[in-house]
């Protein structure tokens, strides 16, 4: 049971996993935050352009129960007490949208991301790096600095003055 608690304490406490967990957290909490913003902004805005439609009402009754007459169910609110099966597709509209905003950000985040690594990657390349190389003055074929003899055309290589 000892090796058992150890093994676990030992991945639980592995940095990927940690880092996970936190990644998990504020993904939660962003979460909470873009459906506040679709809730609370975007949506109202889409019921301005559509005619003060609220996608988050929008549903279609599929059965009724008995005595209860088609024309006294009005909102969601009202089919939910009266037990009204109902199909709510304003509430997929609304998470469809919320999806896709969620996409969007994260993708311009990843992309501003990968841009700020590339700018460091940038001048880590931009060092000169010391040849490697150098051409034959008889073949013109690239050979080793440290060559004496041209493998190509075996001439023999004039020795280079030091710099």
């Amino acid at each position: 049971m000892k090796k058992f608690i150890k093994e676990f304490k030992e991945f639980a406490m592995r940095g990927n996993v940690m880092d996970l967990a936190v990644g998990v957290i504020i993904g939660g909490a962003f979460g909470a935050i873009v459906t506040s913003f679709i809730n609370d902004i975007i949506m109202p805005l889409i019921g301005l352009l559509t005619g003060g439609a609220n996608f988050q009402d929008q549903f279609v009754i599929l059965k009724l129960p008995e005595g209860v007459a088609r024309e006294a169910v009005t909102s969601l609110e009202e089919a939910k007490t009266l037990g009204v099966a109902t199909l709510n597709y304003g509430a997929f509209i609304t998470a469809v949208i919320n999806f896709l905003i969620m996409a969007l950000v994260i993708f311009m985040m990843v992309k501003f991301i990968n841009k700020l690594s590339a700018v460091g990657k940038k001048k880590e390349e931009e060092k000169e790096e010391e040849p490697t190389t150098k051409t034959c003055p008889f073949c013109k074929s690239e050979i080793a600095l440290d060559a004496t003899r041209c493998p190509h055309c075996t001439s023999e290589l004039p020795e280079e003055k030091a710099e």
